[in-house]
């Protein structure tokens, strides 16, 4: 039997072993290899998805979608789209069946279709903000929802770094990839869970401010 909080604080997730994603990554910086990766992913039942977008310092200054993760257990696919843009087939992808996982999936269909008009609300997606409601849980955060369904840290270090960089570092890809794969693998858990009963939760009496 799993026990899980209906928060998890700071603090609790500093002490936890940092997780990475131990898969292949592979990252896209042209319309024919983004082509050959929608076929592959085409052929999957689900997969995370997550964006990153360059940070901007200065005020009105707004950058567009850099890049987007797609990920299975042990693939993931980053989509340089700073450099190619969103593909018709990527865009097609987007719009279809095969079930797509993400957190704050409001925001990154907005900065997508900055950069192409489409509709992804048309395809088939699951929001992990709402999902985990059901199981009681009420952080809002990918960090904290892993930390609390595994243990585990994700490691924010990367995320105001220059995603538009003419190579991506080591470190920003395994963030990037890590991001979108744990974004599937707290869906897969939770679908185990609701499945066979298997956890139960704990109420806690005190949450940070932040989600």
């Amino acid at each position: 039997m799993k026990q899980i909080k209906d928060f998890v604080t700071k603090q609790a997730i500093t002490a936890m072993p940092q997780v990475l994603f131990k898969g292949r990554v592979i990252v896209v910086s042209s319309v024919s290899d983004a082509n050959k990766a929608v076929d592959y992913l085409n052929g999957q039942q689900r997969v995370g998805v997550d964006t990153e977008t360059r940070p901007s310092f200065r005020p009105g200054l707004r950058h567009k979608v850099a890049l987007l993760q797609l990920s299975t257990e042990d693939v993931c696919f980053l989509f340089r789209l700073n450099k190619i843009g969103i593909p018709d087939k990527l865009a097609d992808f987007l719009q279809n069946g095969v079930l797509k996982i993400g957190l704050s999936l409001k925001d990154d269909f907005i900065m997508l279709t900055r950069r192409k008009k489409m509709n992804p609300t048309k395809g088939e997606w699951v929001e992990l903000q709402l999902y985990v409601q059901r199981f009681g849980i009420k952080d809002l955060s990918l960090q904290k929802i892993y930390a609390n369904l595994f243990g585990q840290r994700i490691a924010k270090s990367q995320q105001l770094t220059n995603w538009e960089a003419d190579t991506l570092s080591k470190n920003q890809a395994l963030y990037a990839a890590t991001d979108a794969w744990a974004c599937l693998r707290i869906y897969e858990e939770l679908q185990k869970l609701d499945q066979t009963n298997g956890y139960r939760l704990m109420v806690t009496k005190t949450k940070d401010s932040a989600p």
